[in-house]
């Protein structure tokens, strides 16, 4: 019954069909019409080589040959309800508290959307998310699992997972540029106000880029994180700075200009404690949030492509 392109998913209409005599009642037993049944069952016909089924007024009679796989068919059928049963158990055993610790805006924009989808499959997983911008230390403890903006991850018994680059640069709402015009240049940013600040750690590498490029006087405001500014931007306030995988794929911002090349390199890293590789429930989150994120950052550079 291996036949190539064997559809599995045939055996149901085949049994369905077995059991209940007709086309019809087959399809209401498996909420599907009556016409998909007789097809899945000529498919199934044409790839095993064998009439199973006798087409009689009365209905369908199986066939000598129908009569002898059905047994066959029944041991797949419960196979695939225990291998079912067995990842169902298994979902529900993934039980435990994860403690993930990520700047704001990351939190946010990033893990919260991720952890929704989770939920809905992992119900016993519980997330604690510490938006704090304090550096805790996992290996003592502090966290279960750390999304940071860094250079390069350093220390002893951490596992570092690199998700992507993390390039910046600048954006204004839509509101803004119907307003006041996309300024398309670091020459044009001169005439518009820009948000500036993003907190203690991002402050000085986002003022140094501003000198750089010749726009620390057009700073109009500042903001002590990295939610802030974002929030301002958003709102209309000016021209800010912003993290490429979150801001690329807002619904309300313009990309007003390519990251600078002269950017100090950054990215963005998925990090916890060696000794979690063996816990289930945080590896369920470290793998989901990296597949996500990653995927996140695909789609917003296929974007700017």
């Amino acid at each position: 019954m291996a036949a190539p392109g064997f559809d599995w998913n045939d055996l149901r209409h085949f049994l369905a069909l077995a059991e209940a005599g007709s086309t019809l009642a087959a399809g209401r037993r498996l909420r599907v019409s009556q016409t998909t049944v007789a097809r899945r069952l000529a498919a199934l016909e044409d790839r095993l080589g064998l009439r199973l089924f006798d087409r009689r007024p009365s209905g369908y009679v199986l066939t000598e040959a129908g009569t002898a796989l059905l047994p066959r068919a029944r041991e797949v059928e419960a196979a695939a309800r225990r291998v079912q049963d067995d990842a169902a158990a298994r979902k529900r055993a993934t039980t435990g508290t994860v403690r993930i610790t990520a700047a704001d805006v990351y939190a946010t924009a990033l893990i919260l959307p991720v952890l929704s989808e989770l939920h809905a499959t992992h119900p016993g997983i519980l997330v604690e998310v510490d938006e704090s911008l304090e550096q805790l230390d996992l290996a003592g403890g502090a966290a279960d699992i750390a999304l940071r903006d860094i250079e390069r991850p350093a220390g002893a018994g951490l596992v570092a997972q690199r998700l992507c680059d993390l390039p910046w640069t600048f954006y204004c709402s839509a509101g803004y540029a119907a307003r006041h015009g996309l300024p398309g240049s670091y020459h044009e940013m001169r005439g518009h106000p820009l948000v500036a600040g993003g907190g203690a750690m991002v402050g000085p590498v986002y003022d140094h880029w501003l000198a750089q490029v010749g726009l620390s006087g057009a700073v109009a405001m500042r903001h002590g994180s990295i939610s802030g500014l974002l929030a301002a931007v958003r709102s209309g306030a000016g021209v800010g700075a912003l993290p490429c995988l979150v801001a690329d794929l807002d619904p309300g911002l313009l990309r007003c200009v390519p990251p600078h090349p002269a950017q100090p390199p950054r990215a963005l890293w998925l990090i916890y404690p060696e000794r979690h590789r063996a816990s289930p429930h945080v590896r369920m989150v470290v793998d989901h949030l990296a597949r996500r994120i990653r995927a996140r950052a695909r789609e917003g550079q296929a974007r700017h492509a």
